[in-house]
């Protein structure tokens, strides 16, 4: 089974290329954030070890997790965000390796993971080939500031607290450039799919 890495920068299009490849071309892919919340779901270790190292404060009034707080807290001190890291990203990592192995079990030819941390934790090298999704940084920012409802000076202290897009750039196999209509990231992801079929004839075989 070939695997597929799909990255890039926040707010840049990443869960839209991942939806086009899942409507347009049945392909599998999987969602490293969804997998991230599932693992500090109340009752799971990784979320105790959060509140042990974060305090009580982190948690929301139903014992779920504060993400949005989690993050604030994170945002300016390295020393915290990498704390967070080492409680998360095994765990994620060893869920996203069940779910590949559980793929390759029932005979899929390709999975695709979505991943915002691929390039900076260096799981991209598990993949056979990695897909960058970009965007101008003016776009990226006008976008997180309506998604996420910020002003412009959260919204850029959230870009520039993330690897420059260039450094993701640097390493992939495929950049989608997303800078324009929806019409137009679909033809990007459908020639992007081409290309990896007319390297790999092994993602068409029936």
């Amino acid at each position: 089974m070939r695997r597929f890495g799909l990255t890039g920068g926040i707010a840049t299009g990443k869960s839209s290329v991942a939806t086009i490849l899942r409507n347009d071309f049945n392909a599998t892919v999987l969602d490293a954030d969804q997998i991230a919340r599932d693992i500090v779901a109340p009752g799971q270790p990784a979320l105790d070890a959060l509140v042990a190292h974060f305090g009580d404060g982190v948690l929301l009034d139903n014992g779920s997790l504060n993400r949005a707080l989690l993050g604030e807290k994170v945002m300016a001190k390295p020393e915290e965000r990498e704390a967070l890291n080492q409680i998360t990203h095994p765990r994620i990592f060893e869920a996203i390796h069940s779910a590949l192995t559980d793929c390759e079990k029932r005979g899929e030819h390709a999975a695709f993971v979505e991943a915002a941390l691929m390039v900076e934790t260096g799981s991209y090298r598990m993949y056979d080939a990695l897909i960058v999704v970009d965007c101008s940084p003016t776009i990226q920012l006008a976008r997180l500031m309506h998604r996420n409802d910020m002003d412009e000076a959260t919204a850029k202290q959230w870009i520039e607290s993330q690897m420059p897009l260039s450094e993701k750039r640097a390493v992939a196999d495929w950049i989608i450039e997303n800078n324009g209509s929806q019409e137009e990231l679909s033809q990007s992801v459908h020639a992007c799919w081409q290309s990896l079929t007319e390297r790999d004839q092994y993602l068409t075989k029936e």
